[in-house]
Order: C-alpha cells, then structure tokens, then sequence
C-alpha cells in the first residue's frame, strides 16, 4: 500500500470528539490527504398528526443539531489545514449506507470508534464493528483507545504457517500496510507471530510410540519458526523488533500490546461461512479483548 489519499472517519454517533477522530485528523495532516467525515446517525423523529406542533419542533431542532455539527466541523477542519467535508446520513440501516459511501468515495481507509457491545448482546446480535471487518472491501480501522494521535508503535500480527494466510497473501499484505502506516507516522514496525501447539499436545496419539514425541514437537516448533524468520527478512524486519511466542493469538496479542505499549496492531480477516462465521474470527475478538486499536485487512483479490 502506498501513501493515504483519503480517509473516511465514521464520526461518533454523539457528535462529540473521539478517539477516532483524533486519530483521522492526524493522519489525515501527516499525509495531506482528503478527510470524509459521515454521521450516520437515526433518522428525526416521525411527526405524528395528532400532536404535530410538538414534534415538528423536535423534529426541527434534531435537524439544526446537526446541520450546525456540520458546519462547526468544517470549519474546525479548515482551519487545521485539512482538505475535508462533513455530512450527516440519517439512516436506520447504517451497515448498507456505510458500505454504500465506501463504494461511493473510494477511500483508502476507514476509521472508526470501537462500539462497546455487552456480551449477551454479542452472543444474538452481530455488532456493525464485525460486519464491518468481514464485509467492508477496504482496510477498516477500529480505534479503541489513543495513547497518542499518531502511533508510535505499530505491530503487523502474522501466521505465516497458516496455508489460508500464505495462498491469499494475506500476510504480506498485513506487513505492506503495516509498514506503510509506520512510515508515514516515523514509527517503528513489529512483527509478531502467536503460535499454538495445543493441537500437538491435545492429540488423541500418544507422545511416546509413533505419536507426538518431544522431538518432533520441538521440530514442528522450528518449522515455525524458521518460517516466521523467513518472512521478517523479506521485509527486513530486525531481530529486535521480532516476536515468536507460544500461545493462542488473541490473548499472546492483548499481553504484546500491553508490554509494549503498542497503539495499532495490523491484522488480517478471512472469507468464513458456517460455523467458523458464527464463531468469529481472532480479528474481531480482538476487538473487545486488546487494548489500542485495531488495523484490519483483507488478502489482495
């Protein structure tokens, strides 16, 4: 991916500042790109005959609240400098009219606050975050929390032993905008691969005659290894800055993030159908489980 263009900020439904708002503003002035700001926000409310005085004057204030966000909007941007417009789209299907804009404008990166859903909610409710990870064409990225506007540290989180991830591409393509991101922002680049030899260890074959033994448990660990240090040097990643570690993704991540004071993990998402869609992805339960905020992307087509 080369240098940003375009960014398009899915504003916080409240209208008021975001993390995500500050972290679009300032990528949006470190790459002199073009700002799309959209509110998609519940449509006014219905007048209703019988009490028509009452509701056209709520119905006329929601509509100047706004109109005036809008315009105060702009003008805060203009005077940063930026290239930018604001709109709001009174929607009730906010999914559809999201991915109807990114069609529209063509951006080369969405952003946008995480929405905190409660569990429960989860188990029946596919939240707009997820269905934006797995249905949204361009990079999408879910902004949790900002230590700082600009990332200082970015890490890309690979599986380059995955033949799903190492077909598509989505590896390099998880490492390309990952290093395209710490470029334009002067940080540095992390590569980081959670690997599991949970299904080795929780076979139904014996460890000792002909099953899993220590040592081809230890040679399976190598495999993955060397093929971890095979991809950082093709990107010329340092050794510093490589990270091999035992355990499942989403929490070997959430710990990374926390020790190293990461802002934005990149990640990748998959194409699932059946079970494995209704199960979700580490993507997004990573979304609710690790800190900073969350680069995702999709294998080059």
């Amino acid at each position: 991916m080369g240098k940003y263009q375009r960014f398009l900020l899915i504003a916080d439904q409240t209208l008021h500042q975001s993390p995500a708002q500050l972290r679009a503003v300032a990528l949006a002035m470190e790459a002199g790109a073009v700002l799309e700001v959209r509110a998609f926000v519940e449509p006014a409310p219905v007048v209703h005959y019988w009490e028509e005085q009452v509701d056209d004057a709520a119905q006329q204030r929601y509509l100047r609240r706004h109109r005036r966000w809008e315009a105060e909007e702009l003008d805060r941007l203009s005077d940063l400098g930026l290239q930018a417009t604001v709109k709001t789209v009174f929607t009730t299907h906010p999914l559809l009219d999201i991915l109807k804009t990114v069609e529209d404008l063509k951006p080369d990166l969405l952003i946008k606050d995480v929405t905190l859903e409660p569990v429960l909610k989860r188990v029946f409710i596919t939240p707009l975050d997820c269905h934006l990870l797995r249905e949204c064409p361009i990079p999408v990225h879910l902004v949790n929390q900002v230590r700082y506007s600009l990332p200082h540290r970015i890490v890309a989180a690979v599986d380059p032993f995955d033949p799903s991830t190492h077909i598509s591409g989505l590896n390099d393509t998880i490492i390309q905008t990952a290093n395209a991101l710490a470029l334009q922002c002067d940080a540095p680049l992390h590569l980081l691969y959670a690997y599991d030899l949970s299904p080795a260890f929780n076979s139904d074959a014996p460890l000792a005659g002909g099953g899993w033994g220590v040592d081809v448990i230890d040679e399976l660990r190598q495999s993955l290894h060397q093929a971890f240090i095979t991809l950082a040097q093709r990107y010329g990643v340092p050794p510093e800055r490589r990270h091999f570690v035992m355990g499942l993704p989403v929490p070997v991540i959430s710990e990374f993030v926390q020790q190293y004071l990461a802002d934005v993990v990149v990640m990748g998402t998959v194409h699932r159908t059946g079970v494995e869609r209704l199960i979700g992805s580490n993507t997004e339960r990573a979304l609710y489980s690790v800190p900073g905020s969350i680069l995702a992307v999709r294998a080059n087509r």
